[in-house]
């Protein structure tokens, strides 16, 4: 029998589910006195270190918790997951590696920017349903001081961000995807392709990132026949208040209203009146901590039934920037539907 079914031109049903068994999510501090501070599984509200000497062992350490915390919520041994897909801003992945070394289960290292969350998610989905294993693990994360380091200024530089810019959210969120039925699964994926509009701005990077966002949603309602009405809500990764502007006119001009259906996790994780987050939260953290911890138990409990989940990725390098190149998009879309099979008017 046939698992998927192409739908469209870029996205995937699966005839066979692939559920989410467990999430957990580790954040930091300034993450732990914003709105969803009491929903995270573990977080550190000393120094964002998590008991390393560096930024980038602490995101590793933090990596390693939400694997281990995951697992440990879905029953499993870590030799019992098949596959690991995870990733982070970092070069050559050095966060991901070395965090999950310990757990010794065979992986693939991904960058997809902020959208990273949507790939790791997406890969494993399809494994499940494709049959080529019982149990897969998504990760990822993104560290506020690992990241500007890399990407900006040391954080000693001390130089004024623009309203435009985004904070990096200190955490990581792993998922467990598996066959066993559960209350929450991932019925389709629609995969995103780049787009670029040529804006070469890195502290805006919610008008960077809108242009992918949109093409994706667009593409996925056409893809499965869908208008925006057909899902609970429709959320992306950190597209923040300029970014999320810019989706609804993108949107509007291909005749789509996402007003009363929109969210983004950027703009959930903080309080941008308290916390001087300027346009919101970003990194690999902000869409997979906030799913782990806000979105996934309103799927569980049935209060939505279907989610189009769209983390939002900006492809940059320091070299790509440092050499005047624009920052191209890229975004992934995750359907997410409630299955329990006692919700009222639900089909499954």
């Amino acid at each position: 029998m046939d698992q998927t079914k192409l739908c469209g031109t870029q996205s995937l049903h699966f005839q066979r589910p692939a559920y989410i068994l467990s999430a957990a999510s580790v954040a930091g501090k300034k993450e732990a006195e914003g709105p969803l501070g009491k929903k995270f599984d573990m977080v550190d509200e000393q120094d964002n270190l998590f008991g390393a000497k560096t930024w980038e062992e602490a995101e590793s350490n933090m990596q390693k918790e939400a694997c281990i915390l995951a697992i440990g919520k879905a029953g499993l041994k870590p030799e019992k997951i098949r596959y690991l897909f995870g990733g982070d801003l970092l070069r050559q992945g050095i966060a991901t590696s070395m965090g999950v070394e310990a757990l010794q289960i065979p992986m693939f290292g991904l960058y997809g920017a902020c959208s990273t969350s949507g790939e790791a998610l997406a890969l494993a989905a399809m494994s499940v349903s494709a049959g080529y294993g019982d149990s897969m693990l998504a990760v990822t994360s993104s560290h506020f001081g690992s990241a500007e380091k890399e990407f900006r200024f040391p954080l000693g530089y001390a130089s004024q961000r623009p309203l435009s810019a985004h904070w990096t959210v200190t955490g990581s969120g792993a998922f467990v995807v598996g066959t066993d039925p559960g209350n929450v699964k991932i019925s389709g994926i629609t995969v995103g392709k780049i787009v670029d509009y040529g804006l070469k701005d890195s502290q805006n990077m919610g008008a960077c990132m809108a242009p992918a966002a949109a093409d994706t949603i667009v593409r996925n309602l056409k893809d499965f026949g869908r208008t925006a009405e057909d899902y609970d809500r429709i959320i992306t990764g950190d597209l923040g208040s300029i970014g999320q502007s810019i989706l609804f006119d993108l949107a509007a001009e291909k005749g789509y209203d996402l007003l009363q259906k929109h969210l983004d996790c950027g703009m959930l994780i903080f309080d941008s009146e308290t916390q001087d987050t300027h346009a919101g939260g970003s990194g690999c953290g902000c869409a997979a901590v906030t799913l782990a911890s806000y979105l996934l138990p309103k799927i569980e409990s049935g209060e939505w039934k279907r989610i189009l989940f769209v983390p939002t990725g900006a492809l940059m390098s320091t070299v790509s920037f440092n050499e005047g190149a624009s920052v191209p998009g890229i975004a992934h879309g995750i359907v997410i539907e409630h299955c329990r099979k006692e919700a009222a008017g639900w089909t499954i």
